[in-house]
């Protein structure tokens, strides 16, 4: 069959999803069902909010169906079946897919994954590129089996981690640069020859959890700038002041040099920022941060209402 034109089921989530989808429409691909993750409650008056892709999928005026549990939920087979598609495409869709739907079309399942496969195999491969002091990651286009990012690639391309930038920003990117090697394979797919992982390659990305974006003091300045960077949106980097939460949003490490000063330990406060120690007796300068239930402000504003100074510590 000609790939020009697949019909094709679509699974995807969040805002990452989006270029894809988006793309795969201007290709002229015929997207006969969403699926997608269901709406969440959110905000102070947890009102239900729909998937990113969701409201695409009302715009463009796409048939959406919202498993709770793909896996454990037979209806999905029906469903599937019934739009008879050539290929599954699945963009951070962020539930596990079952044999059952993976081999039901005839080029059975394709995924796009935010990194250089096999390397960050799992759920937060932006996050944990940016934490470990990557300088370069990339997307991948490869074959879904049953198990976690392990199955033969159809096509990859490498990108450079910017200075300075964050997850949302890295993620972002990737969307756009995936969206374009997504189609690219689409229309390719009868070309490529299937490339095995490398299993002695291979390093794992598991979903970040709350307590990690807690800051530790003890380490180095560098390593605390990346934690800042990695951690955005969600959980955010946090310390303590008092007792209270504080988030940090924005800072950057310094390669001064301090002495007598222990780690946590404010070591300066001035309009740049609030500079602190670190393990490695450098300094992290907190640009802009975030009090306990207030709204963002940098790091000068925050100290010239909570007495914060020289000397001052966090926990």
């Amino acid at each position: 069959m000609s790939n020009k034109n697949m019909n094709i089921v679509f699974f995807g989530s969040p805002q990452e999803a989006i270029p894809s989808l988006k793309r795969v429409l201007e290709e002229g691909h015929d997207i006969r069902l969403i699926i997608t993750q269901p709406d969440k409650p959110s905000g102070r008056g947890r009102k239900l909010n729909p998937p990113p892709v969701k409201k695409i999928a009302a715009e463009k005026k796409l048939p959406v169906f919202q498993p709770k549990k793909t896996r454990k939920d037979p209806s999905a087979v029906q469903k599937i079946k019934s739009v008879n598609p050539d290929i599954n495409v699945v963009v951070a869709y962020g539930q596990i897919i079952p044999g059952s739907l993976i081999y039901l079309p005839p080029y059975n399942s394709i995924n796009l994954h935010f990194s250089l496969l096999p390397r960050y195999r799992g759920a937060s491969p932006v996050q944990w590129a940016l934490l470990n002091g990557e300088h370069k990651t990339g997307v991948t286009v490869f074959q879904l089996n049953e198990k976690m990012d392990e199955g033969d690639m159809l096509s990859q391309e490498e990108v450079n981690i910017h200075h300075g930038e964050t997850a949302p920003q890295l993620k972002s990117r990737l969307a756009q640069i995936g969206a374009y090697l997504l189609v690219r394979t689409l229309s390719r797919i009868d070309q490529i020859t299937p490339l095995p992982q490398k299993e002695s390659q291979a390093s794992y990305a598991p979903r970040i959890k709350k307590h990690q974006g807690q800051i530790d003091w003890n380490k180095d300045s560098h390593f605390i700038e990346r934690q800042v960077r990695a951690m955005k949106p969600w959980p955010s980097s946090f310390t303590f002041f008092k007792q209270k939460r504080i988030k940090i949003h924005q800072g950057v490490a310094e390669n001064r040099k301090v002495s007598s000063f222990s780690p946590g330990e404010i070591v300066e406060v001035d309009k740049t920022g609030i500079a602190v120690c670190c393990g490695d007796n450098k300094i992290y300068r907190i640009q802009e941060l975030q009090p306990e239930n207030k709204k963002n402000m940098s790091a000068y504003s925050f100290s010239l209402g909570s007495h914060i100074e020289k000397g001052s510590q966090f926990s």
